[in-house]
């Protein structure tokens, strides 16, 4: 009888340490561009211990936008997180899928100097962006849509680079408005500027979460499971511990405690605690993407995303 209780017992830790091996060995690179709230799940898996509860072992790799979508279709990072240009690779061809989205709607925030008081208001203005053709002129394109404005007669923009500079060029008159994630919200406050409108409040327009390869997705479906299931217990999380929340902030933006505050009381309620992806949102991407790379056949939901893997991960953790 000992022996064979001995046997079982021995079989039990070998089947225990064999289970862990594997678990250990699925590493995984999650590419980012940079350091932003809507990024911070990536913190929060790690911080929390929701990547390392599903056997996953990440590293976490900031790397240039203009070089991502190859680098993943290259298999040299596992997933990348900025949707809108993963959406415009797919109708291009590249062979990436959009699975998952930590941020179905936008908290990107329209800042203009004091004497400007609503958005009609910025009609024949220059606005500042970081980059021509980039995200936020994009975002800045859809609100003053969403005004009545015509982006391409009516307005003029402006690329002045990051956001201490955009502020520069406003407080210089060189602009008058300029956008961005927060804590620009906060920032332009503090400069005595104004926030005219948020993206959130006006429409869905996904910005951040998981593109994977097609060949992952074909031959890795669990781990993009498990990868997914750790960014909805990070998003769940985020929306349900402000305390916790805030050192995490402190920490992954490099930002102090009162920023950090405002930053997550700004930015908690764009975060899905199901990463799902509503269907305006996802037509909203796909006119965007449409648009910049000057493609105008239909382009349906399943060529640019798989989202029966989100739904797994769904069900098994309780929608």
């Amino acid at each position: 009888m000992r022996r064979l209780i001995s046997g079982s017992v021995c079989l039990f830790l070998t089947g225990f340490l064999l289970h862990v091996e594997v678990h250990a060995a699925d590493r995984i690179r999650i590419g980012f561009p940079d350091l932003a709230a809507t990024f911070v799940p990536l913190a929060v898996g790690e911080k929390r211990a929701f990547f390392q509860e599903q056997g996953i072992q990440t590293e976490l790799i900031r790397i240039n936008p203009a070089i991502a979508l190859q680098a993943l279709a290259g298999g040299e990072i596992d997933y990348y997180t900025v949707l809108g240009p993963g959406v415009a690779a797919a109708i291009r061809g590249v062979p990436v899928k959009l699975v998952a989205a930590y941020v179905p709607v936008a908290p990107t925030a329209l800042i203009a100097r004091p004497e400007i008081k609503s958005v009609p208001e910025l009609k024949g203005k220059t606005i500042g962006v970081n980059a021509y053709g980039g995200a936020l002129e994009a975002m800045a394109r859809l609100i003053l849509k969403h005004f009545g404005l015509d982006p391409d007669k009516e307005i003029k923009f402006l690329a002045t680079g990051p956001v201490d500079s955009r502020f520069g060029a406003m407080t210089q008159g060189l602009t008058v408005a300029t956008l961005g994630s927060p804590p620009i919200d906060f920032l332009g406050k503090k400069l005595g500027f104004v926030v005219l409108a948020r993206a959130n409040e006006l429409f869905s327009y996904p910005v951040s979460g998981l593109i994977a390869s097609s060949r992952k997705i074909k031959e890795r479906p669990d781990e993009v499971k498990r990868v997914i299931k750790a960014g909805i217990k990070a998003n769940r999380y985020i929306r349900e511990n402000r305390d916790g929340m805030v050192p995490i902030m402190v920490q992954w933006l490099k930002i102090d405690k009162e920023m950090a505050t405002a930053t997550y009381e700004s930015s908690v309620k764009s975060f899905s605690d199901d990463l799902g992806i509503p269907d305006d949102g996802l037509r909203l991407l796909i006119s965007e993407a449409k648009r910049t790379a000057k493609v105008d056949r239909e382009v349906s939901f399943s060529e640019i995303a798989e989202l029966s893997i989100l739904k797994e991960a769904q069900r098994e953790l309780g929608k």
